[in-house]
């Protein structure tokens, strides 16, 4: 049996996700099963999921998916690298995994996995360390040094043909034996305006929520998502906005040290010092952002960073590997598949919380990483009757 993983967040789930996955098993077949390794409660922009994490796994299980798994939070919140990493990782972790699917400005697997093999070669790497000391933004000075050795180098300038890259990469240095499925994206770009008769972009669907023109939103969203949220809505646990723990993030940053800062500086280039500052004097979480940005900064490192100092985190938090797989939610294929992962899983599946107990300390950290998080998540609920603490602890997969 084939078995196709997709490696998403799904904040929120649209036509455009839904329309992946039966593009998945029309290549590969109607019997072809599909693992979706899915961001938890934050996202990789460095913001609150719109809607926790448990219903939007359900929603796409109700919308082709056979089994959600969780991706790790150090991976969920970091750089597109580091994000890719550890979704690929983790769908290798299954054991059953056969091809990775994901969506792509190009649609052309060779070239994407081409420009994966450059930037993993030393002499990139070289040209690279050059053009950053031109005082250019990462993502300019990687594209511009790509340029010097293939031609291939302007797909680093769409977003998602630089994810479906980093996929590549990680592919590549794990010497795993996954297919890369890629198919065209279709509809409205990443961050793109919404348009009647094609797909939507995530980013615009959340701004509607935003706006408060919730209705509007829902009529984008996939119908079972819809579903999901007006379900959370009622319970009091959606939408999930960030600016709602506004206070606590500003009261986290301004009772940081310096030292505190330092340790969120991944690069070691000097930015903590900047948004140290911003974080001691500015009023709002925007006006942190703001006064710390510079052009060679991109400014989803930044909220990044914010979010890893409301959470609690640091890289050295992040392990090498995911230490269990921890489902989400699952029908009756998905649930036949971790029957089959109990026995050829690289690590153990975590369907009961309790389990983790019994783990290594490595898998024991992560999780009380993933517990505090949960908790800190919760409130950003519009009612914070529904944000009682402790439910990492008490909730489990939603099996259909």
């Amino acid at each position: 049996m084939q078995i196709a993983g997709i490696i998403t967040e799904y904040n929120p789930l649209h036509s455009g996700h839904v329309h992946l996955m039966e593009q998945v098993r029309r290549r590969l077949g109607p019997e072809c099963g599909v693992i979706c390794v899915m961001s938890g409660d934050f996202v990789q922009r460095g913001d609150f999921a719109l809607v926790g994490k448990y219903a939007r796994a359900e929603a796409a299980v109700r919308c082709g998916a056979d089994l959600v798994i969780e991706l790790g939070l150090p991976w969920a919140v970091s750089s597109a690298e580091r994000f890719a990493d550890g979704g690929v990782q983790t769908l290798l972790a299954t054991g059953v995994v056969t091809h990775l699917a994901f969506g792509s400005e190009c649609g052309d697997a060779g070239a994407l996995m081409h420009v994966a093999q450059v930037l993993e070669s030393g002499e990139f790497s070289r040209r690279l360390r050059a053009r950053l000391c031109d005082g250019v933004s990462f993502a300019a000075a990687r594209q511009a040094a790509a340029a010097e050795l293939t031609a291939d180098a302007a797909l680093l300038g769409q977003p998602n043909n630089v994810l479906g890259i980093e996929y590549c990469r990680s592919i590549l240095r794990h010497g795993a034996e996954l297919t890369v499925l890629t198919l065209p994206r279709e509809g409205a770009p990443h961050d793109g305006a919404l348009a009647e008769g094609t797909h939507p972009s995530a980013s615009a669907i959340r701004a509607l929520v935003e706006e408060r023109k919730e209705e509007q939103a829902l009529s984008w969203m996939a119908p079972a998502m819809a579903q999901a949220y007006r379900q959370e809505a009622a319970a009091g646990r959606a939408p999930v906005l960030g600016q709602r723990c506004e206070r606590a993030i500003l009261a986290r940053l301004r009772t940081m040290t310096e030292a505190e800062y330092a340790a969120l500086d991944e690069g070691r280039e000097g930015l903590y010092r900047r948004l140290y500052e911003a974080g001691h004097t500015a009023a709002t979480v925007e006006q942190v952002l703001e006064t710390a940005k510079t052009k060679r900064y991109a400014y989803a490192r930044l909220r990044r960073m914010v979010l890893w100092a409301y959470l609690g985190l640091t890289p050295g938090d992040c392990p090498p590997a995911p230490p269990y797989l921890r489902p989400l939610a699952a029908n009756g294929t998905g649930k036949r598949l971790l029957a089959q992962m109990r026995s050829c899983a690289q690590v153990p599946v975590l369907t009961r919380a309790g389990a983790v107990r019994g783990m290594s300390a490595r898998a024991q950290a992560l999780f009380a990483l993933e517990s505090r998080a949960a908790d800190l998540y919760s409130l950003a609920y519009p009612d914070l009757r529904a944000a009682q603490g402790g439910r990492a602890w008490r909730d489990g997969p939603v099996l259909l």
